[in-house]
């Protein structure tokens, strides 16, 4: 049936009139059980917590509905920031319902692993308020209202009809928090935080709080630095990001001008720089999309972090939580997930098709973090690990089928922030340096490197003093050498900064130990990392994390399998950025520095996919015209009869630094060796250039 303008109308004045109701009548009890629980005991000083809780996203969406935020104080709005996210605060967080440790220790495991995450799925109301996200505000409200009704008789009820309850209202309401988060990722309309970003006097700290995230000294002191640069200054950065993007798409022969959006992510504090790339990207005919971190469990991949965010005002709250979907996840829910994804697409089609994927400013220089291990969390079994590896690899096609892999692009560069010390000014300085090296030295030289790799079988990697690397990583063969390489020549389009010559390594053959003896990945710190690789798997891993062997292995295979039972290497490559090494060095900052810059100085390795997935059949050539044949490995060529198989939906780099390598050389097919670098300097004719950092 298809309805006329009239009825639609109706219809939708109905469904306000619905909503209205349904809020009065959540409002009004929330407010009741806020005075009385009516429920005893722990419980009920649980659910009057909550509802003191939801009274404040009331007085939230109350203040955003009137534009409070931007007439307050100052003061003001940093007090009643804090007011929002005070329970995970510091010691606050170990009496938090949101600790999961706090919950069960209250509530007893069953019920306090439930009630944790009912706590931080409510948490997300925040970012409703602030947005005037009415029916998801109502949602979350009639979640806890259905969870205190299961209390109103004279017995306690089982905690598996509660979880039934959180099972259900993740699944029904997909429909709602899935096709939204779709949405947002897409459609240039919903501008909450572009808004922001080009409205504001980004001279005044005050806007800030206007996105409705925590506020810390890291984003009130990046936003005033950026605030006292000149406007050239900014130009450049912002000039640097963009056209890093628009590179990219030129260099892969892509057409962007067939694009009319760009997702911009990137951490608060930086909108100076966020404002002017906006300018940029739309004198390139694109509108920039700028969407929030997710909030929702249904819509987060564990703890990855992916659109716009602040610090976080509990890293270790974030680590509790990452394994929340354990309380819903099943192939049912999967299949649920995937039909309502698909819908949104299909609804959302030619947004989608002129989308030209991320632009993203990575930051780096937080304080090192090691998360505690929580026996309350939530944790994946081994079933529902198998079913995330299908539905994330499930989501990937998908999302593929509609924002083509071999049509978009992305570019990505990163700063320091203040907490990486007293020095961070000249570090700042030094990075935007770093970004912005002659790329032709580097293309010139990588070359040289290129051309040796080239005339070789396999390479091989030895670690030295503690690093027990001793890997032989097998290459691709060249049917005409005078028109095929193996290794593509990055400078700085996509992957800024300059420095790197990288390929998909021939699984077969590609046998040995990786080491290294401290690494951050994704912002975990992991001691002592070894992988054993045969025939390019993951054979083995571990690490030193933890006292429990059990504990290190689950680290790893939650944090860089991504619960795989194995990954194969999807890339090797040879960092060539040796400034941005001796700059690391200079002001002890190796651990803080983010995987982007870390990959640049000394060879890397990458467990998951290669850096080609889903664009494999594109023609890509490095600047002599060679055309680049190693894209694939086994496992990708099954694309066309299992992309099941073929993709893993995850690509984590790890570094070695230079200091820890004995040598890299091309091994040649009569068994001779050509060395790149030895002691950790390198050696072949045409290279010295980049030992000079080191003088």
């Amino acid at each position: 049936m298809c309805l006329d303008g009239d009825s639609k109308v109706e219809n939708l004045k109905n469904d306000r009139v619905l909503l209205q109701e349904r809020w009065e009548l959540a409002v009004t009890r929330i407010r009741q059980i806020a005075e009385s629980p009516e429920v005893s005991g722990e419980f009920g000083e649980y659910f009057r917590s909550a509802a003191n809780f939801l009274l404040l996203m009331l007085e939230a969406w109350e203040k955003a509905g009137r534009r409070w935020m931007e007439s307050a104080s100052l003061e003001e709005l940093e007090t009643w920031n804090l007011r929002l996210y005070e329970d995970l605060l510091g010691e606050n967080y170990k009496k938090s319902y949101a600790n999961p440790a706090f919950a069960a220790e209250k509530l007893g495991s069953g019920y306090g692993k439930i009630f944790s995450f009912v706590s931080a799925e409510l948490r997300g109301m925040i970012v409703y308020a602030y947005e005037q996200r009415t029916e998801e505000m109502l949602i979350c409200m009639e979640l806890f209202l259905q969870l205190h009704a299961e209390f109103e008789g004279s017995e306690i009820p089982e905690a598996d009809r509660l979880r039934d309850d959180v099972y259900w209202f993740v699944s029904d309401y997909s429909e709602i928090t899935v096709a939204g988060r779709v949405r947002e990722q897409i459609d240039p309309e919903l501008s909450f935080a572009r808004d922001i970003i080009m409205e504001s006097d980004l001279s005044d700290p005050r806007y800030l709080y206007r996105f409705g995230e925590y506020i810390s000294d890291t984003e009130r002191k990046m936003s005033k630095f950026l605030a006292g640069l000149p406007q050239e200054e900014i130009d450049r950065i912002a000039s640097v990001f963009t056209e890093g993007y628009r590179l990219g798409f030129l260099a892969a022969g892509k057409p962007l001008n067939k694009k009319k959006t760009v997702n911009i992510r990137y951490s608060v504090g930086f909108e100076r720089i966020i404002r002017q790339a906006v300018k940029n990207f739309r004198d390139m005919g694109l509108e920039s999309i700028i969407y929030r971190a997710a909030v929702s469990r249904v819509n987060m991949r564990e703890a990855n972090k992916i659109g716009y965010y602040s610090s976080s005002p509990n890293r270790q709250y974030d680590y509790d939580h990452k394994g929340d979907a354990a309380l819903f996840l099943d192939k049912a829910f999967a299949e649920r997930k995937l039909g309502v994804l698909r819908t949104a697409y299909e609804r959302q089609k030619e947004l989608a098709a002129v989308h030209g994927g991320p632009a993203v400013m990575e930051i780096f220089g937080e304080t090192p973090f090691e998360p505690e291990t929580c026996p309350a969390a939530w944790k994946l079994n081994d079933k529902q690990q198998a079913v995330q590896v299908y539905l994330n690899s499930r989501m990937g096609q998908i999302v593929n089928e509609y924002i083509k892999g071999d049509e978009r692009s992305f570019t990505i560069i990163a700063f320091p922030v203040p907490d990486i010390g007293s020095r961070f000014e000249e570090i700042f300085r030094e990075t935007v340096k770093i970004n912005t090296l002659d790329y032709q030295v580097y293309q010139e030289i990588q070359q040289k490197l290129i051309d040796a790799l080239d005339r070789g079988t396999s390479v091989h990697i030895l670690g030295k003093g503690k690093n027990r690397t001793d890997l032989t990583v097998a290459l691709w063969p060249l049917r005409d050498p005078d028109t095929e390489t193996r290794f593509e020549n990055c400078v700085a389009d996509v992957n800024i900064p300059v420095g790197e010559v990288f390929t998909s390594p021939r699984l077969a053959g590609t046998d040995g130990t990786l080491h290294v003896t401290g690494v951050y990945l994704n912002g975990l710190f992991y001691r002592d990392l070894c992988i054993t690789f045969r025939d390019g798997m993951v054979r083995d891993y571990s690490c030193r994390n933890y006292e429990a062997e059990e504990e290190n292995r689950r680290y790893i295979r939650e944090n860089v399998l991504y619960h795989h039972d194995s990954l194969p290497l999807g890339e090797f490559a040879v960092g060539t950025n040796t400034t941005a090494y001796v700059m690391a060095r200079k002001y002890n900052i190796e651990a803080k520095l983010p995987i982007l810059i870390a990959e640049k100085m000394g060879p890397h390795f990458a467990v998951g996919d290669t850096c080609y997935s889903w664009e494999e059949d594109v023609v890509t050539c490095n600047p002599d015209g060679k055309k680049i044949i190693a894209k694939e490995n086994e496992c990708s060529a099954l694309r066309g009869e299992d992309v099941e198989q073929a993709y893993f939906n995850c690509h984590t780099d790890i570094t070695i630094p230079y200091d820890e390598i004995q040598e890299i050389a091309v091994v040649h097919e009569d068994g001779s060796r050509t060395q790149l670098i030895c002691d950790g300097r390198f050696v072949l004719p045409g290279t010295e250039e980049l030992n000079k950092p080191f003088a």
